[in-house]
């Protein structure tokens, strides 16, 4: 049986036991679907649970005469809610109103039993009564659904400050378990768009300024004013002439750009934030004092060239004008030679001959920086520098040996170099640089340049410069050659006397042979010497080879020839 709400009692089931069995029927299930049944053991079953099932359940027992017993029990249903939904206020809310305003609406829905909703603002709860009042509420209400499950929906008021223009805000649902323990469902978190009056205001110059505020002449320049109101105010840049403000620009991005801005822009610049919800003792307005750094180009006391005499002196002055006031400094060739506007050179030498730069720059501006350079030309006679030949020991130079000469010289304007003997090569700058300029003269080694040397000779409009190369003593070609003709000589001698030494050893092995070259009658068979003094021919056969003798008797080489 279920009660009512009146407390009126209807009947669900029954069941009597029948011998050794259980009889049960289902006598109403007030319109549940499915309906309810009963189980062999006369149990009411109820399947597929629903919330509607959630009520106190009745079972009477009759036992006879032993009486009438009874029991109630309650079931109760847990439904698990949707997830949560919050729907924040979108529009701008506004810091200055003394009252409570709609922050947010936070929805749960089909759960049972009814879940509580609670709100967080950075991650913490907040403790907000139910009744309305100034600082802070919020309202509940509670929707039962045809399901028979329970939406709960909950609204928060709050009083805003400025200091919840970053404030995260979020709501949380917590709904019942059947193990006596609970979930926790969160919504999305959200911000706040809020309208917050002017309290401060930053005005300062942006790239490219250095750390001290300077801007280089010709350079964009940007103005950028900020002010810590919500939404953002309108900004008017103006600039201070004769205590008199000159508007610049108004706009609601806050940013000002001058243009290629020039030394006559320097001056006091200021920006206003237009905010009438501003307190009365609210500074909205501040200024900056703008400083254009300009260099203008140098000017030196010579010309581009500067000609001096070997020996003297001068002083060269380098004017600038230029804000914050530039540095200067000289140098020659990466080398640094002082500081300073003026330059002193004094008993100049060829060495300073050159390009001298003045260099002006200014520490505080980066990148700004001009030069002017002059050329120092110094007029004298000729210098002049050989390269002697290679010391030798007297009489160790021979006669057609060859040796190359170099001469360098310098001087202004360029010398001339020339030669006592023809074959000088072109002169070209020396390896040696600082104005040196060479020729080189090679040519063979005489007893006549042995005696009148070589001589090398700079000349320029200034004057002249000779030197002169000397040789020592010259060993004669001739003489060698006589030396060597009768080495040749006594080397020929002795081979032939080896070869007759080598002739007559292989001749004494044969009779008369020796005889037969001593005079008198030759013997019988054998040709005589002609009257002109012709050698046999058996002697021809040998200067031509051996090729006749060797034939005749069977040997070769010399045979049995005398």
């Amino acid at each position: 049986m279920v009660p009512d709400r009146s407390g009126v009692r209807h009947r669900l089931a029954s069941a009597e036991l029948q011998g050794s069995e259980l009889q049960g029927r289902v006598l109403d299930s007030r319109g549940r679907s499915p309906p309810y049944q009963l189980d062999s053991r006369g149990r009411l079953v109820l399947t597929e649970a629903q919330v509607g099932d959630e009520q106190n359940y009745v079972c009477v027992v009759r036992a006879g005469a032993a009486g009438t017993a009874e029991a109630t029990t309650r079931l109760q249903m847990f439904a698990k809610p949707e997830a949560t939904e919050v729907s924040p206020n979108r529009g701008i809310l506004s810091v200055v109103d003394d009252s409570a305003q709609e922050i947010a609406t936070c929805n749960s829905r089909n759960g049972n039993p009814a879940p509580q909703i609670t709100w967080y603002r950075n991650g913490q709860p907040l403790e907000v009564p139910l009744e309305v009042n100034t600082e802070g509420y919020m309202t509940i209400r509670t929707v039962r659904e045809a399901s028979g499950l329970q939406s709960l929906t909950s609204t928060l008021y709050l009083r805003l400050h400025k200091a919840d223009r970053d404030a995260s805000f979020h709501c949380s649902v917590r709904y019942h378990l059947p193990t006596g323990q609970h979930g926790r469902l969160d919504s999305p978190a959200f911000h706040l768009t809020l309208h917050y009056p002017t309290e401060r205001v930053q005005f300062w110059v942006g790239s490219p300024s250095t750390t001290e505020g300077w801007v280089r002449e010709g350079d964009s320049v940007q103005l950028f004013c900020r002010g810590d109101g919500s939404p953002s105010p309108e900004y008017t840049f103006f600039r201070l002439q004769d205590k008199q403000e000159d508007v610049l620009k108004t706009n609601l991005e806050g940013n000002l750009t001058l243009e290629g801005v020039q030394r006559g822009q320097s001056g006091t610049y200021g920006c206003r934030v237009e905010d009438y919800d501003a307190a009365d003792d609210a500074e909205l307005s501040k200024t900056l004092e703008l400083r254009v750094a300009y260099l203008d180009p140098l000017e030196l006391s010579t010309g581009e060239e500067l000609s001096l005499h070997l020996g003297n002196s001068t002083a060269v002055n380098c004017s600038v004008q230029g804000l914050p006031t530039p540095a200067l400094r000289w140098t020659k060739d990466s080398v640094p030679l002082g500081t300073g506007p003026t330059l002193s050179l004094s008993s100049i030498t060829f060495d300073a001959a050159g390009t001298y730069i003045c260099e002006a720059s200014m520490p505080t501006v980066p990148l700004l920086s001009r030069t002017q350079s002059f050329r120092l030309l110094v007029q004298g006679p000729p210098q002049l520098r050989a390269e002697e030949t290679q010391p030798k020991t007297e009489g160790s130079w021979m006669e057609g040996e060859e040796v190359r000469l170099v001469c360098s010289a310098r001087g202004y304007p360029e010398p001339k170099l020339s030669w006592s003997q023809l074959g000088g090569s072109p002169a070209e700058p020396a390896l040696q640089g600082q104005g040196w300029v060479s020729s080189s003269l090679t040519l063979k080694v005489t007893s006549a340049l042995s005696r009148d040397g070589v001589s090398c000779e700079a000349s320029n409009p200034h004057g002249k410069k000779q030197h002169v190369f000397h040789f020592g003593s010259v060993t004669p070609q001739t003489a060698q050659a006589g030396v060597a003709v009768m080495a040749v000589a006594v080397s020929v001698g002795l081979l032939l006397l080896v070869v007759a030494a080598f002739y007559c050893m292989r001749r004494k092995g044969r009779p008369g042979c020796c005889r037969r070259g001593e005079k008198g009658t030759p013997p019988a068979g054998e040709p005589e010497l002609s009257h002109s003094g012709s050698e046999r021919p058996e002697q021809t056969g040998l200067l031509m080879g051996g090729a006749s003798g060797g034939a005749r008797h069977g040997s070769g080489g010399f045979g049995d020839e005398c």
